[in-house]
């Protein structure tokens, strides 16, 4: 299995990570031969040009010197150019010859009838095998230098690859271990449930604690659902409406009161008349998230406090609380800073998704081992 920096890929993510970087190879090999081609034809043009050029510069040297000879009637010098190779066709030679520039055995050859027949001289021919060295160096430059490009390449794109990876791994791992949570609190729900029912039917009576373990499951069942329905549909429009706030906590505490009785929890709430516009539903899932919360992490046999006043809504437990690194990330989706309940770290998310769109501020400080306070600012 491929192994980045420690982490195990899945075969969905290595294949992946597998295309991206095929991908991304593939586009920029495209990439680095055409510019190589654009460059390398642009540069062998520009050889095959100075080559001429200097071919003809050099035959016109040398008609310059037969001219001036002829014209003074002087005895003819000709220079020696190690770059040049030369020949002087008298005109009784001249029948095969013609005059032109061209490719001939590995040589780039010019015919130039510049001398005009002084000193009997047709044609001046030069020719030269520098061109060929130096587009061969050329190619063997370019090929070296493309090849560097492409390793340079790789290496940026495996590094790229695992960059990308990173967020996508991580991701895959919030989902499975989100799946797995919601199989789990959903689990035991349904578990409790169907123990309730079976109780319920061999017993033949329907006695308050079975009543009260189905009613609990069930409202498990109805909270995960609202959780999860919110995640997918928050954004159905709604008509916002001027709420009475204290009803609403008053039905959500009533609400979860068995869950809170069944672990000998005591809420405890001082409420004011406050009243805020928003939409009912949302408000009432953000005040149920974070009571649900509360009594989940809260210890057996412990207190929690709920505060309603005209700008703030303050919940206090006395629950295992949250490590002070730890705050910044417990609104974060599928953050859990602990397994000692259960959950699969939606809640949290939700509360602080629900106060953006309504700007709410919401604040929270956290001891270990001595409770969590949440503080929400409606102004």
């Amino acid at each position: 299995m491929f192994v980045e920096r420690g982490i195990n890929l899945n075969d969905l993510e290595k294949r992946s990570f597998y295309s991206f970087l095929a991908l991304y190879l593939a586009s920029s090999l495209l990439f680095v031969l055409l510019s190589g081609y654009w460059y390398y034809s642009a540069q062998k043009n520009s050889i095959e040009s100075e080559t001429y050029y200097k071919l003809e510069h050099f035959a016109d040297t040398l008609s310059g010197l037969i001219i001036n000879a002829h014209m003074m009637g002087s005895t003819l010098q000709l220079p020696d150019d190690a770059e040049f190779e030369y020949k002087l066709v008298t005109t009784d030679d001249a029948g095969e010859y013609k005059e032109g520039y061209f490719e001939e055995s590995g040589y780039k050859v010019l015919i130039s009838s510049s001398p005009r027949e002084h000193l009997n001289i047709k044609y001046v021919v030069v020719k030269t095998d520098s061109y060929f060295n130096r587009v061969r160096a050329l190619r063997e430059y370019v090929l070296s230098f493309m090849g560097i490009s492409f390793l340079a390449i790789a290496i940026i794109s495996l590094f790229l690859a695992r960059l990308f990876m990173k967020p996508v791994h991580k991701r895959i791992e919030q989902i499975e271990g989100f799946i797995q949570d919601v199989s789990h609190e959903l689990n035991t729900p349904i578990t409790a449930l169907g123990m309730s029912a079976s109780r319920a039917i061999k017993k033949g009576v329907y006695d308050k604690k079975i009543l009260t373990n189905i009613s609990i499951s069930t409202k498990q069942l109805e909270s995960i659902y609202k959780s999860l329905t919110y995640l997918n549909f928050s954004d159905t429009q709604e008509e916002k409406e001027e709420l009475a706030l204290r009803p609403l906590v008053e039905s959500v505490v009533k609400y979860y009161s068995e869950l809170s009785d069944a672990k000998g929890i005591v809420v405890e709430t001082k409420l004011d008349d406050v009243a805020f516009e928003a939409i009912g539903s949302r408000i009432e899932l953000l005040f149920s998230n974070l009571l649900s919360n509360a009594i989940k992490y809260s210890m057996p046999e412990s207190k929690i406090s709920i505060t309603l006043e005209k700008e703030c809504f303050c919940i206090k437990d006395e629950g295992v609380g949250i490590a002070k690194d730890k705050l910044d990330e417990v609104f974060k989706l599928y953050a859990r800073e602990t397994n000692i309940a259960g959950g699969f770290g939606v809640g949290l998310h939700i509360v602080k998704q629900i106060c953006d769109a309504y700007n709410i501020r919401v604040e929270v400080s956290s001891v270990l081992g001595e409770g969590s306070e949440f503080r929400l600012y409606f102004t």
